[in-house]
């Protein structure tokens, strides 16, 4: 399946921001550096229009941007420190979107959201099978509660799918397991259910919290197991619903894929 598609991301950006053109040598963004709203220096995703980025970690090119590709979305979306500089290798020609741009061009085009998850899911799939290949999955470790929904939006996505009644679960039962055919996700409403693959705890999900999104999307088999650590009570999201709600609300598409690339984040910085 192609996952990239350069005029989807090109009709995404052009909607909401404008072609900039950007000297050979200066930098986009620096390793490790964190936005800092109240000080006007908003986190930044680029699509590259014209020339070559190179993107470096600890001192070294870890990669180069070419032409129609985009780079510096994974902290714009998680607000995470910069993992690595990218600094223009000649002259460019960028359209750079902050966090209000980004908003503003998920109304228009919902379709890059979705292109977006693929990517993200694609990213995810190799990071763990590269962990799965290193034993490094197994064992618990202690996480923070995920949390992708606030109480109000919360409230507003049951009463929007109002036709899905909740499901509950009892604590210690399955509720998905790695391998099944993927018709459903979730939303946690009550409880809290513990997300694991290849045996190791990869994520906790209290109230507001969701899972079952990536098999979902890409239509594939599960690709990890959920289990109810206490009772719950969950918000099924069928196909149908969740591609409504990617295209009528952006705070839905910007939150699930904070969502993924917060994960993506964490299981990426168990391979170092």
């Amino acid at each position: 399946m192609k996952l990239y598609d350069p005029s989807v991301a090109l009709q995404f950006f052009k909607a909401a921001g404008k072609p900039e053109k950007v000297p050979q040598g200066k930098a986009f963004f620096a390793e490790n550096e964190k936005a800092r709203p109240f000080l006007f220096m908003r986190d930044k995703m680029y699509l590259l229009l014209d020339g070559e980025v190179d993107l470096v970690a600890r001192k070294k090119i870890i990669g180069t941007v070419g032409k129609g590709q985009i780079f510096g979305e994974m902290a714009s979306i998680t607000h995470a420190p910069r993992s690595a500089s990218a600094v223009a290798k000649t002259a460019c020609r960028v359209i750079a979107l902050d966090d209000r741009q980004f908003r503003s061009g998920l109304e228009k085009k919902p379709a890059f959201a979705l292109m977006l998850m693929s990517i993200m899911i694609g990213r995810l799939r190799e990071t763990i099978a590269r962990l799965a290949a290193n034993n490094a999955l197994q064992g618990e470790a202690a996480l923070k509660e995920s949390v992708v929904f606030d109480p109000k939006r919360l409230a507003q996505l049951a009463e929007g799918l109002s036709s899905d009644a909740p499901v509950y679960y009892d604590r210690g039962k399955s509720i998905l397991q790695e391998g099944q055919a993927g018709l459903r996700m979730y939303a946690v409403l009550e409880g809290r259910v513990a997300v694991s693959i290849g045996g190791g705890l990869v994520e906790r999900l209290g109230p507001g919290g969701v899972f079952g999104e990536l098999a979902l999307i890409e239509q594939t088999r599960r690709l990890a197991s959920a289990v109810a650590e206490t009772d719950c009570s969950l918000l099924p999201i069928n196909r149908t619903a969740f591609l409504l709600l990617v295209k009528t609300s952006p705070a839905f598409a910007e939150s699930l894929l904070g969502s993924l690339a917060e994960r993506l984040r964490i299981l990426t910085a168990k391979l170092k």
